[in-house]
This record gives structure tokens, sequence and C-alpha cells, in this order.
């Protein structure tokens, strides 16, 4: 029960860091005018990418350095999908946050810089309708943000999977 505590608070505290840094670079990318620039994308996929890869790392490392060195693979994935579940979560509301308070018109904006992002990809009117209306199918939605929950969990499951299985000890590897 003791690692069941651990593990918990471990989650909870690089969860709440990785929601934190998310929130707090998409603030920064809006007050520099840069949420519709390539750089501000960049930026934003840079903090998201060492969130979803690093803190989970620092954080099964953590726990293993607490349990005495031991460390069973299903505990890397508990500690590692856990992060990323909160993290995104927090950065889910956000967005909900974001988009219906901060920036309400926020996906008017999308819509129209994708329209011309379309155009000077050389898409018709009707392409460009048809794909502007397949993606607000998903935008500020629940389908929206289960789906991007559970692609979120994945990469989380994927990184905590491979790092649980480089970082394993358990007590047989002793004998």
């Amino acid at each position: 029960m003791e690692n069941q505590a651990q593990s918990r608070n471990i989650i909870l505290t690089y969860g709440l860091i990785y929601g934190a840094v998310i929130v707090f670079i998409n603030l920064i990318i809006f007050a520099l005018g840069m949420t519709f620039d390539t750089t501000g994308g960049v930026i934003n996929m840079i903090a998201l990418v060492l969130c979803i890869i690093g803190l989970p790392i620092f954080a099964i490392k953590k726990f293993k350095t607490e349990n005495n060195g031991f460390l069973i693979w299903g505990q890397a994935l508990k500690i590692g999908v856990g992060i990323v579940l909160v993290g995104a979560v927090i950065s889910i509301i956000y967005t909900h946050i974001f988009t219906g308070i901060i920036q309400p018109d926020f996906y008017e904006q999308l819509a129209e810089f994708k329209t011309g992002k379309f155009l000077d990809a050389g898409l018709t009117e009707e392409q460009i309708e048809s794909q502007l209306a397949m993606q607000s199918k998903f935008e500020g939605t629940i389908i929206g943000d289960a789906l991007g929950l559970l692609f979120y969990v994945f990469l989380g499951f994927v990184v905590s999977a491979i790092a649980g299985a480089i970082m394993k000890h358990t007590e047989e590897d002793q004998y």
C-alpha cells in the first residue's frame, strides 16, 4: 500500500507540472500573438513532446529511487499513463476556458486561417467547405476531447512501456 501512495503523489505532482507547462506555454503564445503562427505551433509541439516523453521518464525514475531501486513494469505504466492523463485533462479544460472565455471567436479565426492555407494549397471552395465542416465536428466537442485524450494516453502508454521495460528492476532480478 505504501507504493500506491507514492505513485499517486508522483502522478499528481508530475501531471500538474505537465498541465501547468502546457497552459503557460499556450498563454505565452497567445500573449505574443503567435496563436496562428508556425513558430507558436512549433513551440507548443516541442513543449508537448517534452512533457509527454520527459515527465513520465523522470517520474518513473523518481518512483524507482524512492522504492529502493525496485520497479515493476506495471508500476511504470501506471505512473506514466497517469501523468499524461492528468496533464491532458488540465490541457483540455484550459482549451475550453480559452475558446469560451479568453478568445471566444477562436474557432472562427481558425476557420479563416485554415481557409487561407487551403486556398494557398489550391483547394476548391467545395473542398475547403467540406474540410472545414468535417473538422468543425471535432473542435470543442466531447468527441474531439475524447479522441485527443485517447491519443495522448496512448502516447503516454508507449513512452511508459518503453521506460518501464528499460528501468524495470524486481527482487527476482537480484538472484
